[in-house]
Parts: C-alpha cells; sequence; structure tokens
C-alpha cells in the first residue's frame, strides 16, 4: 500500500505483531502519511484509531487519506511523547505502534532541509511551532558542543575539525544551506562515492535532525510509561532506523521484560530485530535500515 507515492515500512510484520485482528483501540504515535493506520483500519472493521503526528503537514495528508474511515479515527498534533497525557482510554488499546523514521514525505521536500540530497534552507523541524532550526544550532553552538553532537549522534569522525570548520564558515555568512553544509562535509571527509559507503553528509545531517527534534529524549520514558498504563495483551511494536534509536528501544523492553525488582511487566516478541526482507528493500528503499522490536504486555 502505497502512502501518496511511498510505502510504508514492514507493513506485514507491523499487522502481525500488533495483532491488529482484535477489536479494540489501536494507537499510531508517529502516523505519517497513515500508511500503517489505513492498513489496520482497513483489514479491521472493528478496530479504531487514534493517531498522533509532530507534524502538522503530515497529518493534514493523513487527515485526508483516512476520511473513508473518519468515524473510527481521532487525530492529534502531538508527538509521541504527549501520549500518557492524552484523554486515552487504554483499557480499551489492543495495540500501540511507533514508526519513528522520518517519511520520504518530509526528505523529499527541499523547503524543509532534512536531506543533503537536496539545496534548502537549514530547517530540519519536524513539528513547525518550535523555534529551534539546524540554522539556529550551527550558528549557535560553540565549537565543543558541535564536535560531541556530531560525534554521538552522528557516529562520525573527525568531529573537532568539523566544528571548527562551522564556525569560521558562519563567521563569514557561508554557512546558510544544506548545499553549503554538504559541499564542507565532502571537502572535509574529501568524500568520492564508493559502493557500502555512507555519505558522511547522511551522517551530519543525521545529528543534526536528532538534536533539532529532541529524538531521543524520552523514548525509553514513553515506552515504560505507556506500558504501564497498558492492560494485559496490548501490544507495542517500534520501528527504528538506526542504532542509536534502537538501542533505547531495547534496552526499555529488556528494562520492562526482567526488571531488578518486581514482576515483569511485557513478554518481549522479537529476541532479534525484524529487518525488511530483501523484495522489500527492492521495492522500498527505505526499509533497508529499518529495525522492528516488539513486546506484549503480561
Amino acid at each position: 500500500m502505497r502512502e501518496n507515492g511511498h510505502l510504508p515500512v514492514l507493513p506485514t510484520e507491523v499487522i502481525e505483531f500488533l495483532d491488529a485482528g482484535r477489536q479494540g483501540l489501536y494507537i499510531d504515535c508517529t502516523l505519517g502519511l497513515a500508511g500503517h493506520a489505513v492498513a489496520i483500519l482497513e483489514r479491521n472493521p472493528r478496530a479504531r484509531l487514534i493517531g498522533l503526528d509532530r507534524d502538522g503537514q503530515s497529518l493534514e495528508v493523513a487527515r485526508e487519506r483516512l476520511k473513508p474511515y473518519a468515524k473510527r479515527v481521532t487525530l492529534y498534533q502531538a508527538d509521541f511523547r504527549e501520549l500518557t497525557g492524552l484523554d486515552v482510554p487504554f483499557e480499551e488499546v489492543r495495540g500501540v505502534l511507533a514508526d519513528l523514521g522520518i517519511s520520504s514525505f518530509q526528505l523529499d521536500a527541499p523547503e524543509r532541509g532534512f536531506s543533503y540530497m537536496h539545496e534548502g534552507p537549514l530547517d530540519m523541524r519536524i513539528d513547525r511551532r518550535s523555534k529551534t532550526t539546524a540554522a539556529k544550532i550551527l550558528h549557535t553552538y560553540p565549537e565543543q558542543k558541535l564536535a560531541d553532537m556530531f560525534a554521538a549522534y552522528g557516529e562520525l569522525g573527525q568531529t573537532r575539525r568539523l566544528a571548527r570548520e562551522i564556525v569560521h564558515l558562519r563567521k563569514l555568512g557561508r554557512l546558510e544551506t544544506t548545499g553549503d553544509l554538504r559541499v564542507l562535509i565532502e571537502r572535509l571527509y574529501q568524500w568520492r562515492p564508493q559502493r557500502g559507503r555512507i555519505h558522511p553528509a547522511a551522517k551530519a545531517f543525521q545529528a543534526l535532525r536528532i538534536e533539532v527534534n529532541g529524538e531521543l529524549e524520552g523514548l525509553g520514558g514513553f515506552l515504560d510509561a505507556a506500558v504501564r498504563r497498558s492492560v494485559k495483551g496490548t501490544r507495542f511494536v517500534v520501528i527504528s532506523f538506526h542504532s542509536l534509536e534502537d538501542r533505547i528501544v531495547k534496552r526499555a523492553f529488556h528494562a520492562l521484560a526482567c526488571p531488578e525488582d518486581g514482576a515483569p511487566l511485557v513478554r518481549v516478541l522479537t529476541k532479534k530485530p525484524v529487518m525488511a526482507s530483501a523484495a522489500e528493500v527492492e521495492a522500498n528503499f527505505r526499509a533497508r535500515s529499518a529495525k522492528l522490536r516488539a513486546a506484549e504486555r503480561i
């Protein structure tokens, strides 16, 4: 099923691990363009859905796509970490999904500034109501803080040199667009395309995006809080797209399954992360880095 030309990741596996044929309420914490949500509602006429997304633009597209199911759908422009503060009847919830990736809809919009492959402003905000942009970070962070950010969130080398070059260029007024940043990175890392190698700009842009949107903050706490509010049999499915997120999800599920004190709260359903098949990756290149983990409330 395509989302306005884009494919939702691991759709069959999401339905399977959510056990989405059951009657009840399902929560899509990162609705995107509603690909997974439509799959759930289409397959299960007894399903109701709550959808959350920080991106108002994506939410409007999703709202249009979900019109045929409008009586069964409630949407919020909200961060997934706000879930437990919303008016949600958790006793009716059967499944919770969080697809943590940035959508192709966002990546392919040059004016959003998410991709090093498109010339655009240094923005990268998922929620455009936020005042923190990539430009603000690049133009205000001290050199050491920039270096630490690129090392921690981009897992790049030579980050002190990169930070020093950024500070130098911003003083000259020559760091204004995604293209300016890409040119700097390609020069610094002497980039030449090579099969199997990740472009260093991809890592740098990932680091900036994580910092702009606070993507790792509270992820483990969200899972802990949502599990504790849920009832027996509720399924939790999380799809991550880089090792930093996957590590947090793995540890959160492990802590809930094997607490240091007290009874376990979940049963982990995925000993190892579930990855996309070769056929899916061929049809949807974005799926290549997707990792799905799932657990069930006990």
